[in-house]
């Protein structure tokens, strides 16, 4: 499963057979507090995504603002912003082994 920039939060409500988020103690990243910040929505949004990944126990990483980053955790990929869909494309390419 890939995901880039707000779509990690597709993943916020997603349990394993045991209950636990999905997303616990994965690897992940998505659009950071300071890009929304950036972009002047962080009182629009309804939550900033970076919080709600890490309060479901996601291990999140990111990249300076605007920059490439994408995190591969098994076969949970995620990008950080749009500028991370090449990353996050090559690294689905990988996984699929073209």
């Amino acid at each position: 499963m890939s995901a880039v920039c707000h779509a990690p939060a597709v993943l916020l409500n997603a349990c394993a057979p045991d209950g636990t988020p999905l997303i616990n103690d994965r690897m992940v990243t998505g659009f950071s507090n300071t890009e929304e910040d950036a972009v002047q929505l962080t009182a629009v949004v309804p939550f900033l995504l970076e919080d709600a990944l890490k309060a479901k126990g996601a291990r999140y990483t990111r990249a300076d603002d605007w920059q490439s980053h994408a995190v591969t955790d098994g076969v949970l990929i995620t990008g950080q912003n749009p500028a991370s869909s090449e990353t996050v494309a090559k690294a689905v390419l990988t996984i699929l082994g073209t």
